[in-house]
């Protein structure tokens, strides 16, 4: 039965050089069997940046596969790719850094338009001085928690996408904005770390501190539940947690688009984020059969 919704939900998946060998596997699967996902749902891009990559941010990269690999398999299936550069501590002199250029160069050629997640303005004005072919996503490590800070930044024409500190997920002023303003905004659905933390913005300091190669110590999280790593399940009992019940209510409100987040973690909890958001229930067996028995994915 087809779904009577006007949009379909856009996912935005994490991992594009991390899970580079899953992502290889997985997507000739889902252009093939259709049927096994949800209509109302497309992989609109896959966002992610390389190892020791200097403008990165949000999380360290570890990701190892070669650039090209990685566009061409975007490119075939026609999927967005997007460069995670939210560092949020760039100074002019790093605007010079030779793989970055090299990424921007090589990715602004792609068939389907690639975006730049972003956090700093130096680097934003640098990109589209340099490299004008892209479109640029506002970064949750901006940490908008004030629902007009992020109403501003909605406006701000610079930006096709926005994604707000998951704690606005459910913001009531949400389904008053207008139109445009609801086609821009991006949902983080599967954040677990607590609602109450005061020291995300750290956090995500600290990543960008380490990605410029200063030598600094591991940010410590305080959070009760830290010490036992993300759990899919912890994120589910977040009050801000996106599951498909709230998908569905947004896109009948208007709002299309939706990131799972997950550059950090392995490609046996991406498959379930994958499992749980765009595949049919009755077809969960089939597609791990498919990738556990038809593929050599070290999953776990």
């Amino acid at each position: 039965m087809k779904s009577d919704f006007k949009k379909k939900a856009s996912f935005h998946l994490p991992g594009l050089f991390e899970f580079f060998d899953f992502y290889r596997e997985f997507l000739p699967l889902y252009h093939k069997h259709r049927e096994y996902f949800y209509d109302w749902a497309q992989i609109a891009s896959i966002y992610g940046s390389p190892a020791d990559c200097l403008w990165g941010g949000g999380r360290t990269s570890f990701g190892q596969a070669r650039a090209e690999d990685v566009l061409a398999l975007l490119d075939e299936y026609g999927i967005s790719s997007r460069l995670t550069f939210s560092n949020s501590l760039l100074q002019s002199e790093h605007l010079a850094d030779k793989n970055c250029n090299q990424l921007c160069r090589l990715f602004e050629k792609s068939k389907v338009q690639s975006g730049i997640i972003i956090y700093s303005d130096l680097l934003l004005d640098y990109i589209k001085k340099n490299y004008p072919s892209f479109y640029f996503v506002s970064s949750t490590t901006k940490v908008l928690t004030d629902f007009k800070d992020f109403c501003a930044e909605l406006d701000r024409p610079d930006f096709k996408y926005v994604v707000p500190d998951f704690r606005l997920n459910k913001h009531p002023q949400l389904k008053a904005l207008n139109p445009l303003q609801k086609d821009k905004v991006e949902f983080l659905c599967n954040e677990c770390c607590s609602f109450d933390c005061k020291s995300r913005k750290a956090c995500y300091q600290n990543v960008s501190q380490k990605n410029l190669g200063l030598q600094v110590k591991d940010h410590k999280c305080g959070a009760p539940e830290s010490s036992g790593g993300y759990r899919f399940s912890l994120a589910m009992q977040n009050p801000s947690f996106l599951g498909l019940k709230e998908i569905k209510d947004y896109l009948k409100a208007g709002f299309s688009n939706f990131k799972i987040e997950g550059r950090g973690l392995g490609s046996a909890i991406l498959l379930e984020f994958l499992l749980y958001y765009i595949t049919k229930a009755e077809y969960h067996l089939q597609v791990r059969e498919e990738l556990y028995l038809d593929s050599m994915l070290d999953l776990f």
